[in-house]
């Protein structure tokens, strides 16, 4: 398959865009969230380590949804 033929504007790929925006925005939510439980347990305390990674799995999908909300326009244009 060409990139042209890839990143070509049709229905599926606008759909699999959209989907990929609404689920950026909920990682942003719950990336919020766990960060925010993050400080409320440093300030009751020593928290246990897996409250204090808790926003990495989050913040690494945002990273990747990101990037390919980012890349999506430049990929576009060169076909």
């Amino acid at each position: 398959m060409t990139a042209a033929r890839y990143f070509k504007r049709t229905p599926d790929r606008i759909a699999w865009s959209m989907r990929t925006r609404q689920v950026h925005r909920w990682l942003g939510i719950l990336f919020t969230a766990t960060v925010i439980a993050n400080v409320i347990a440093m300030a009751l305390g020593r928290p246990l380590s897996w409250v204090t990674y808790s926003p990495l799995a989050p913040l690494f999908l945002l990273m990747a949804t990101g990037l390919y909300m980012f890349a999506l326009p430049y990929l576009a244009r060169r076909t």
